[in-house]
């Protein structure tokens, strides 16, 4: 499978999802939007994930390359279903964190500030309606996850509500059964929560939702619970 992933800032990758992606035999390609790189065309690609970044999906002035991104986005959410690659059935598409709200904001949801930041290792409860879907009905009713977000997706028209926590209503959805949207991380490994601190610690100030880094960074099998969840949410995309 040819799994095509955006990159948006230098110090947040495809994480996990890239280990997924080679242990399991897929081609790996990135398109690094903040470098202004050339994007495939849609029918090259059998998976396009979109990663977090620091930035909203609005701030166009800022990030003029995020208009090019949302057209790419959608114009691979309606890619013609008929294979060109032997690989059956439309392009999976999933986006994480600032990925998600991406496809929220091209499928006609709205983006806005969350009410408090979350930051840190937080619950995700899985709603009744992830039961009916087949990547999700596997999975227990509350999962860890992490967070580092300020803004919040809505669910758009079309799409089902798949999960939320205490701190943030809408934590996941999905439109049809092959786009994904995650407000959360199951991606980040202990080094990416390192590095995230490393660029973003500004952000961690003593408020509600907000972990302190020694408080990330405890108890490293966490990591490993999230890492195979992930690998079980992506194995299920897969087939």
């Amino acid at each position: 499978m040819r799994i095509h992933y955006l990159q948006h800032v230098a110090f947040e990758d495809a994480a996990n999802i890239a280990v997924w992606a080679r242990q399991r035999g897929h081609e790996l390609s990135c398109t690094r939007m903040d470098l202004g790189q050339p994007l495939p065309e849609p029918d090259e690609i059998d998976w396009l994930v979109v990663m977090g970044g620091p930035m909203n999906v609005d701030e166009h002035d800022a990030y003029p390359w995020l208009v090019r991104e949302k057209e790419f986005i959608r114009r691979v959410i309606d890619r013609d279903p008929r294979p060109t690659s032997g690989y059956p059935g439309a392009p999976r598409v999933l986006g994480v964190c600032l990925g998600g709200q991406l496809i929220s904001s091209v499928l006609g949801g709205r983006v806005a500030p969350n009410r408090q930041k979350e930051i840190g290792w937080f619950p995700v409860s899985f709603t009744v309606e992830a039961a009916g879907h087949p990547v999700f009905a596997r999975f227990p009713r509350e999962v860890p996850a992490f967070h580092w977000h300020g803004d919040t997706f809505t669910i758009p028209p079309g799409a089902v509500r798949l999960a939320g926590s205490d701190g943030c209503d809408n934590q996941a959805f999905h439109y049809g059964q092959r786009v994904i949207a995650l407000q959360f991380h199951w991606d980040y490994s202990l080094a990416s929560v390192q590095t995230m601190i490393a660029h973003c610690g500004g952000e961690l100030v003593d408020a509600p939702g907000i972990q302190k880094p020694s408080e990330m960074l405890a108890r490293p099998e966490r990591f490993d619970a999230i890492r195979t969840l992930l690998f079980e949410m992506l194995d299920g995309l897969a087939v």
